[in-house]
């Protein structure tokens, strides 16, 4: 129907529907297709095979896009997209009508280095590293039976409530104090590190739990900070960080002394099984009890043996006076042993002693003989019987030299066969000559 000449013209009211539907087809008309570089954020597969993300501004800025591949994109893919990363996105720019969001249904992706916020993670990590705060050598065993955990996390948090659900579950003897904190946003870093001094201030735990629940790398970037890395390696006792699901990592997973995949991992690693220890409780009682049964039997039977021994102590006595007469057999053949050894070598020992005994006699006869022999020849008597005399004066001395003689003066002169008197009539010198000491008789 025609409106009256000179009429206002009617005013355009749209359906939520169709003013959505127009909108896309104006983006799809002026952006499609159109290609886009950012940061990965929040990167999730759906069981279809679908994935769904959030890219954001690689200069830092705040804007967000929503991003859609379908499997069918996502098939092509030659790397798995991690939280942070640059790439670049190729697709078509359009509205999702059930909630009227913006958003780039990804036909290609391809990777464009590393973005910014998990660069500053890279570089952090390297610097703290270099510095020994991730070193093996530096991680604390976990308590094997703890009586009492720390849990720092937020009131609020879902992860909270998986640990307290698990530790009810599997360790009801565990007590759990909670230490709350922030785990997100800008005054996280600084309520982590004042709930943690705290813990370590009050020491009052055998092992802390830091978890919280999963989210994109800006949602975990407060367990990046550099001073609650350094608080938790500072911690003086062993402490567990359970952040995030299993593919999230934050540089307090390598400074703790283990990492959780998750706040109910996180949980079961804090305190054992407790129907798993009554089991290993049970299993030592009835080992105790079958040693203890097999340590009785043995005494018993040791108990048996001996009372038997004693109500037969005669053949005991028997057994023992047979012995002694055994030993004693032994000790009579072994002394006749050796007195035969003894008189056989005693007999060996005269017989060479009687060879040795005639050796030397005859040795010392044949010396005797060469002695007497030379005796012998020094005898005077023989001298004399060679013409020779022995003079002496009255007294018996010696006459050597005629300076001892004078005229008329008696001697004695003593030969071979008998003695005689001389009187001297002459004394004449030779100087000549040496006198013999033995003169032959003048007559």
């Amino acid at each position: 129907m025609n409106s009256a000449p000179g009429a206002a013209p009617a005013r355009l009211v749209w359906s939520v529907a169709a003013l959505v539907q127009a909108v896309a087809d104006a983006l799809a008309a002026r952006f499609s297709p159109c290609a886009v570089r950012g940061e990965v954020s929040g990167f999730a597969r759906a069981a279809s095979g679908h994935c769904y993300f959030t890219l954001k501004d690689a200069s830092g800025g705040t804007a967000l896009l929503r991003c859609a591949m379908f499997r069918r994109a996502a098939a092509l893919l030659d790397f798995v997209p991690q939280d942070g990363q640059l790439v670049e996105l190729r697709g078509r720019l359009g509205l999702y009508e059930a909630r009227g969001e913006l958003q780039l249904v990804v036909e290609s992706m391809q990777r464009a280095g590393a973005g910014a916020l998990f660069e500053q993670f890279l570089k952090l990590k390297a610097r703290l590293e270099a510095e020994g705060l991730f070193d093996a050598a530096r991680k604390r065993p976990i308590p094997a039976y703890p009586r009492r955990l720390g849990v720092v996390t937020s009131l609020g948090a879902a992860a909270l409530r998986d640990v307290i659900t698990t530790l009810a579950r599997r360790s009801p003897q565990v007590e759990v104090l909670v230490y709350p904190s922030a785990v997100q946003g800008a005054d996280a870093p600084a309520s982590l590190c004042a709930a943690l001094a705290l813990v370590a201030q009050r020491s009052e735990v055998d092992c802390v739990i830091l978890c919280r629940g999963g989210g994109s790398l800006e949602d975990l970037w407060a367990f990046n900070d550099e001073h609650v890395v350094r608080a938790v390696r500072a911690m003086p006792m062993p402490l567990i960080c359970g952040v995030g699901h299993e593919t999230d990592v934050t540089l307090a997973d390598f400074a703790a002394d283990l990492r959780a995949p998750t706040p109910t991992a996180a949980a079961e690693l804090a305190a054992p099984d407790a129907q798993a220890c009554v089991g290993a409780l049970r299993g030592l009682a009835e080992l105790l009890q079958r040693r203890v049964h097999d340590l009785l039997d043995s005494r018993a039977q040791r108990l048996d043996t001996l009372a038997l021994r004693l109500t037969r102590p005669a053949e005991a006595m028997r057994r023992r006076a047979q012995r002694l007469e055994l030993l004693a057999h032994r000790l009579l053949a072994a002394t006749q042993r050796g007195v035969d050894q003894r008189r056989a070598h005693a007999g060996h020992l005269q017989g060479r002693l009687t060879r040795a005994a005639a050796v030397q006699v005859a040795v010392q006869g044949r010396g005797l003989a060469a002695l007497g022999a030379r005796l012998r020849a020094l005898d005077p008597q023989h001298v004399l019987a060679r013409g020779y005399a022995w003079l002496s004066d009255t007294t018996g001395r010696p006459v050597a030299n005629v300076a001892a003689l004078e005229v008329g003066a008696s001697l004695q002169a003593r030969l071979a066969d008998g003695r005689a008197d001389l009187m001297v009539t002459a004394v004449e010198a030779m100087p000549q000559k040496t006198p013999s000491p033995l003169l032959p008789s003048s007559g």
